[in-house]
């Protein structure tokens, strides 16, 4: 038997597909202007037995491919616990909103928070602010590393934060410099997220920004502990759904 889980997230989708308990195919794209034909590309030559689908974009393909639907919330929770049995936080910046989740003893959801109204602390905001500077988003948290604790960035609002960066090129500060105070801003947004639902030291870092390895460094500073990434997380959503369709059954 082969489970599909897919989410649909509003900059990035993925799929992963599971037999045996095990990984068999893993897929991802850009969600871009038509999400449901994009899914479909996505999905195209995979076969499973049963598909469940996560993500803003969940009700489109459950429509198209009579499938089931779980929110992220659920199926994030599900992926984490599969990968870490003792997590119990998890925190998940996207493309264009970040959300923590709190997990009881038994992996059951036990309260979440999620910024999802504005683009301020998610992947998008870095995106913008690493072409504002020149550099491109995969390089962009390895440059921060190089760079001096010396700059604050005092506006999360993506217009206003990047007029800051014009200014501070334009007073000749290095891009290295302005790279970190922006990743240290971000970091510290999701800090305060993580303390308002009472995050534990099992954390567990999801999504395509956990891959950035300035921002992983930033948040064990802030909150003192070490934080845990797995080595995929821009899939736990799907993977979790995956898991899902599986327990379904």
């Amino acid at each position: 038997m082969k489970y599909a889980g897919i989410d649909i997230g509003s900059r990035s989708m993925e799929v992963v597909v599971l037999e045996d308990g095990e990984v068999v195919a893993f897929r991802q794209a850009e969600t871009g202007h038509a999400p449901l034909e994009q899914a479909k590309t996505l999905l195209e030559g995979l076969s499973w037995d049963c598909l469940l689908a996560t993500g803003y974009g969940r009700s489109l393909v459950a429509e198209a491919f009579q499938c089931t639907t779980a929110t992220e919330i659920k199926a994030y929770a599900r992926g984490a616990r599969e990968l870490f049995p003792d997590v119990e936080t998890i925190l998940d910046i996207g493309g264009q909103d970040c959300k923590v989740i709190s997990l009881r003893e038994n992996g059951k959801i036990k309260k979440f928070e999620m910024n999802d109204r504005c683009a301020a602390g998610t992947g998008k905001f870095l995106e913008i602010m690493a072409a504002t500077l020149g550099f491109g988003i995969e390089e962009f948290g390895e440059r921060a590393l190089d760079g001096r604790d010396t700059l604050k960035i005092n506006s999360m609002c993506t217009v206003f934060a990047e007029s800051e960066v014009v200014s501070l090129i334009s007073r000749g500060e290095k891009p290295e410099d302005i790279a970190l105070a922006l990743h240290a801003s971000v970091a510290f947004r999701a800090s305060s997220m993580l303390r308002r639902i009472g995050s534990s030291e099992k954390l567990l870092f999801a999504g395509g920004v956990a891959r950035n390895a300035c921002m992983s460094k930033l948040l064990e500073k802030l909150l003192q502990h070490q934080v845990m990434v797995p080595e995929y997380p821009q899939r736990v959503g799907a993977y979790g759904a995956a898991l899902l369709a599986q327990e379904e059954r």
